[in-house]
Formats: C-alpha cells, structure tokens, sequence
C-alpha cells in the first residue's frame, strides 16, 4: 500500500508513446504531487528528451534497479514488457498502474475505473491494471443505470479512433489521407487495409468464437469491473478513420423499467459524465469536441421499444484521455487518497 507523503516519486514506462505522451501533460494539467518524474522507453528513445512543466527530462531505459525509490509508476509500454518489468517494479516497492491488456484478467489484480469500482484498490498487490479504453468510457456509463435498474445485457458496437493503435497508426491515417487526396497509391503498414475513407470491423487478433480479442475484452472486462457475471455483453469493434476519440453505440436491455428522462437525471449526476443530448438542435456527442476533454459524452438518449426495458443511447469519450491516461492518474490519486 502507498504510503502518505506530500508529494511522490513518479516514473512513466513507455513515455515517447501516444499514451505516455499523454500521462505526462495529464499529471502536469491535474497539479499530481509530483516531487520527481522519471521517464522510461525502449532503448530506441534512450536520451530523447520530453518536456515537464517546462523543463526536459531525459528518457532513460528499464534496468533491474531503476525503480528503487520510485513510488507509482504509469505503465504503457505493452503487455510484454508489463510482464518483465511490472513485477521488478512491485518488488521495489512501486505501486504499478498498467495500460496493457497483460494483468487485467488476473484474479490476484485488481481491474479499475475509479468512477465505478474504487474499492478494489484496497486489495492490489503492487499492481493495478487498468481496463481496455472502449470498455473504460462504457462501464462509466453503465455503472449508474445498473445500481438504478440492474442492466441484464448490453449490445455495444464501438467506432474506434486510430490513436487506440499508436503513434504508427495516426501517421498511417495521416499519410494515406494525403496520398489519397494526391492521387498516389497508398501503403498499408498498421492495419490489413487502407483506413483513410474507410471502416475496419476488424480489431486486434480474430478468435476461433469468431469475436476478436477487442470485443471479448469488452465481455470479460465489463463483468470484472462491474462485479457482476450475470451481464451479458455481446460487442462488435470498428476501426474508423479518426485521429481521436472513441464512439459507441449501446442497446441496454434492463430488469426493472426506466425511462429516456430518468436516464437522462441518473447520469447528468453521476461523475465522469456529460449528457449532451438535444438532438432537434443538432447536439449529440461527437469525438471531434470529445478531444483532449475528460468527460465521457452520452447523448441519443431513447427507448427501445422493441423490447420491454430497453434504452438505446450513443457515447463518445477521448480514448487516449479517459480511455487511458486520465483512468491511470485517476487511479494514483485515489490510492493517494486511500494513502496512510
């Protein structure tokens, strides 16, 4: 358990990355009681320099020792390097907070959004993981309609930005864009198609159920987080050509019955959330305004009425935000607050 101090030793893994990146100006924009920030990357990015609040920092590379002395470290470096280097971490005495997908179906370590289940932490060994970024923005969501109405099923299809895959992505988007628009032939290195001007229902790795791995972390994550096994979560992920800001469209199928209003009330209440639904005025989320914002964005707010509890509704949340480095620090300000 962390210890309370005024201000902490902090190190980001995977700095140079879209997500590091992003972990980096999240600690500086939420004044996090940082008393040294250390950054960490591959031994490509070693001596790279980054800025922090105004001053640079040099990016060193992983070693045995490198996280003696260090308090929480901000993991996004990949699932393989999360599982040589997070437990070297724990073992120092690190309370790690991890973005891959490597710790968070490991009954021994807890999967969290702060908003939802901030009482998990209290049972964390030294790492924490934190959930897949389309399943963060839903859970968030979800978590005030199921303790109103208890949710029995979710239908969830998901229009994800390029930014989920990495910097290669968004300059893949980029460079295909302008190809396009110079009538040159394009290169697909990132994704098995060409994304500029087009979808890809196609995410991650295929499984032998037919579902990709994207959507069954939707399943699986969903369940862990919300506490609940008895939710079925049924998920199809769509690659878009969108630099940042995931959307999703959900079907949510209830025990008890609840109106567009009183979902509408429940979650302009309920923390992390924006309800930004006047549709008549042309308002609903997009993830061009969603962009660099916190909040998860929920508006097209409106009854299915082709089953008896039922609302349809459309969420849009900047996945390189809460979708991943706002869950992170939010994460190591709640341990800060359960600190003793």
């Amino acid at each position: 358990m962390l210890k309370k101090k005024e201000k902490y030793v902090v190190a980001v893994v995977g700095a140079t990355g879209a997500v590091g990146n992003e972990m980096i100006k999240t600690l500086e924009q939420r004044k996090f009681p940082v008393e040294t920030l250390r950054l960490f990357a591959s031994e490509r990015s070693e001596g790279k320099k980054l800025e922090y609040k105004d001053t640079e920092i040099t990016v060193e590379k992983l070693n045995e020792k490198s996280f003696e002395g260090i308090d929480i470290a901000l993991f996004s470096a990949g699932a393989e390097r999360s599982k040589i280097w997070a437990p070297v971490a724990a073992k120092s005495g690190c309370v790690v907070v991890d973005n891959s997908s490597q710790w968070r179906m490991d009954p021994e370590i807890p999967l969290v959004v702060p908003e939802v289940n901030p009482h998990d932490l209290k049972w964390h060994k030294g790492i924490i993981a934190n959930p897949n970024c389309s399943t963060i923005q839903m859970v968030v969501v979800l978590k005030p309609i199921h303790d109103a109405v208890k949710i029995k099923r979710v239908v969830v299809t998901t229009f994800q930005a390029v930014s989920g895959t990495g910097q290669k992505a968004i300059d893949e988007l980029l460079q295909q864009t302008t190809d396009l628009l110079n009538f040159r032939d394009v290169k697909c290195n990132v994704y098995p198609h060409q994304i500029a001007f087009n979808v890809l229902p196609h995410i991650d790795k295929f499984l032998e159920n037919g579902y990709t791995k994207e959507e069954m972390k939707m399943v699986n994550e969903t369940k862990k987080i919300m506490g609940d096994d008895s939710i079925k979560v049924t998920a199809t992920t769509v690659r878009v050509p969108v630099f940042r800001g995931h959307s999703e469209s959900l079907n949510i199928e209830t025990e008890k019955k609840i109106s567009p209003n009183e979902v509408r009330a429940l979650l302009s209440t309920a923390p992390g959330i924006i309800v930004y639904d006047a549709p008549e005025k042309n308002i609903y989320p997009l993830p061009l305004y969603a962009a660099g914002k916190d909040e998860t964005y929920v508006g097209r707010i409106r009854e299915d009425n082709t089953i008896e509890n039922g609302i349809n509704m459309w969420i849009v949340s900047d996945n390189l935000r809460k979708g991943a480095a706002l869950n992170a620090v939010q994460i190591a300000e709640k341990l800060i607050e359960m600190a003793e």
